[in-house]
């Protein structure tokens, strides 16, 4: 579990330093990791893959929680949100640029020989599993989108 292994070190700092709003955050990644390790039956460990994708699923409610409260205008709630996203998003490996996807997506498609959107779903299966926590899968998806024609 090398993406969550200071976890409890930076729960502890920020219980010290009195940030409430990481604290929460840092709490929910505890929280998710613990309800994951013990729904498989035991206290098994995640692996790197697992634990991202977990993070990934945290920072993507986050989001889709501040753009609701955003559309309510209520900036006091989704001001929070995307603060505990970003506390998150730390504990991510860092993301690729957009740059980088799409010429990643690029030599997918000439790879595969992809010509229209008949192929999205092999070009998706593809790019998802090469770009797995380096990428965001709406990004991947509107790209591949893109260069394909649609």
């Amino acid at each position: 579990m090398g993406v969550l292994s200071n976890l409890t070190e930076e729960i502890k700092s920020a219980m010290r330093a009195k940030d409430s709003l990481k604290l929460e955050a840092l709490r929910a990644i505890k929280s998710a990791v613990l309800l994951a390790q013990t729904s498989g039956g035991g206290a098994n460990e995640l692996s790197d893959d697992e634990a991202i994708k977990l993070l990934q699923r945290l920072v993507k409610q986050r989001k889709e929680s501040a753009a609701i409260f955003k559309e309510q205008q209520r900036p006091d709630l989704a001001e929070p949100e995307e603060a505990q996203a970003e506390v998150i998003m730390a504990f991510l490996p860092e993301q690729l640029s957009e740059e980088a996807v799409e010429s990643i997506i690029d030599e997918i498609i000439q790879k595969i020989g992809a010509a229209s959107m008949k192929d999205m779903g092999k070009v998706m299966g593809m790019a998802s599993g090469q770009l797995a926590g380096k990428a965001d899968g709406k990004l991947i998806a509107t790209l591949v989108k893109q260069k394909l024609g649609a």
